[in-house]
Protein backbone atom coordinates (compact mmCIF):
# COMPACT_ATOMS: atom_id res chain seq x y z
CA UNK A 1 0.00 0.00 0.00
CA UNK A 2 1.16 3.46 -0.96
CA UNK A 3 0.21 7.00 1.16
CA UNK A 4 0.26 9.85 -0.14
CA UNK A 5 1.32 13.58 1.05
CA UNK A 6 0.08 16.43 -1.10
CA UNK A 7 1.16 19.45 0.35
CA UNK A 8 -1.01 22.52 -0.39
CA UNK A 9 -0.60 26.38 0.06
CA UNK A 10 -3.21 28.62 1.32
CA UNK A 11 -1.74 31.04 -0.70
CA UNK A 12 -0.95 31.71 -4.32
CA UNK A 13 2.48 33.01 -5.42
CA UNK A 14 1.05 36.45 -5.66
CA UNK A 15 -0.19 36.14 -2.12
CA UNK A 16 -3.64 35.53 -2.74
CA UNK A 17 -5.53 33.26 -0.26
CA UNK A 18 -6.78 30.11 -1.42
CA UNK A 19 -10.79 29.71 -0.79
CA UNK A 20 -12.45 27.17 1.18
CA UNK A 21 -14.60 26.28 -1.69
CA UNK A 22 -11.33 25.36 -3.36
CA UNK A 23 -10.05 23.23 -0.80
CA UNK A 24 -13.33 21.22 -0.53
CA UNK A 25 -13.23 20.26 -4.20
CA UNK A 26 -9.83 19.11 -3.67
CA UNK A 27 -11.03 17.17 -1.34
CA UNK A 28 -13.97 16.02 -2.47
CA UNK A 29 -12.47 15.14 -6.24
CA UNK A 30 -9.43 13.12 -3.58
CA UNK A 31 -12.37 11.11 -1.69
CA UNK A 32 -13.99 10.25 -5.14
CA UNK A 33 -10.64 8.59 -6.63
CA UNK A 34 -9.14 7.30 -3.48
CA UNK A 35 -12.25 6.61 -1.03
CA UNK A 36 -11.48 8.54 1.66
CA UNK A 37 -8.43 10.81 3.04
CA UNK A 38 -7.22 12.41 5.80
CA UNK A 39 -6.97 16.50 6.35
CA UNK A 40 -4.04 18.18 8.65
CA UNK A 41 -6.32 21.41 8.24
CA UNK A 42 -4.10 23.46 10.71
CA UNK A 43 -1.70 25.63 9.00
CA UNK A 44 1.58 24.24 8.81
CA UNK A 45 4.63 26.03 8.02
CA UNK A 46 7.01 25.29 5.24
CA UNK A 47 10.25 27.04 4.32
CA UNK A 48 12.92 26.05 2.12
CA UNK A 49 15.84 28.03 0.63
CA UNK A 50 16.98 28.90 -2.86
CA UNK A 51 20.06 30.67 -3.81
CA UNK A 52 20.49 32.76 -0.72
CA UNK A 53 16.53 33.68 -0.20
CA UNK A 54 14.66 31.80 2.15
CA UNK A 55 11.15 31.13 1.18
CA UNK A 56 7.74 30.73 3.23
CA UNK A 57 4.24 29.50 2.80
CA UNK A 58 1.81 28.33 5.28
CA UNK A 59 0.44 24.84 3.95
CA UNK A 60 -2.28 22.56 4.71
CA UNK A 61 -1.90 18.05 4.39
CA UNK A 62 -3.89 15.96 2.85
CA UNK A 63 -2.91 12.36 2.57
CA UNK A 64 -4.29 9.54 0.96
CA UNK A 65 -3.60 6.30 0.67
CA UNK A 66 -4.33 3.60 -2.37
CA UNK A 67 -3.18 -0.03 -2.99
CA UNK A 68 -2.90 1.00 -6.83
CA UNK A 69 0.47 3.01 -7.26
CA UNK A 70 0.24 3.42 -11.03
CA UNK A 71 -3.36 4.75 -11.17
CA UNK A 72 -3.04 6.73 -7.79
CA UNK A 73 0.92 8.30 -9.72
CA UNK A 74 -1.19 8.89 -12.61
CA UNK A 75 -4.29 10.35 -10.91
CA UNK A 76 -1.69 13.09 -8.58
CA UNK A 77 0.28 14.12 -11.85
CA UNK A 78 -2.59 15.38 -13.30
CA UNK A 79 -3.92 17.26 -9.73
CA UNK A 80 -0.05 18.86 -8.83
CA UNK A 81 -0.01 20.12 -12.65
CA UNK A 82 -3.52 21.61 -12.74
CA UNK A 83 -2.73 23.02 -9.03
CA UNK A 84 0.75 24.51 -10.16
CA UNK A 85 -0.98 26.08 -12.78
CA UNK A 86 -3.58 27.39 -10.44
CA UNK A 87 -1.70 28.63 -7.90
CA UNK A 88 1.14 30.06 -9.82
CA UNK A 89 3.96 27.68 -7.91
CA UNK A 90 6.75 26.61 -8.96
CA UNK A 91 5.83 23.26 -7.70
CA UNK A 92 3.60 21.39 -5.51
CA UNK A 93 4.62 19.11 -3.22
CA UNK A 94 3.31 15.53 -3.17
CA UNK A 95 5.28 12.95 -1.33
CA UNK A 96 4.55 9.01 -1.87
CA UNK A 97 6.24 6.19 0.80
CA UNK A 98 5.33 2.39 1.31
CA UNK A 99 2.96 1.31 4.21
CA UNK A 100 1.72 -1.47 5.80
CA UNK A 101 -1.75 -1.49 7.56
CA UNK A 102 -2.04 -3.39 10.82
Amino acid sequence: MKEYDLFIPLRDSDGQKLGPAKLKELQAELVEHFGGLTNFPQANLGLWKFGDAVYRDEIVIFRVLSNDAESAAQFLRKIKSRLEAELKQDEILIVARDVESL
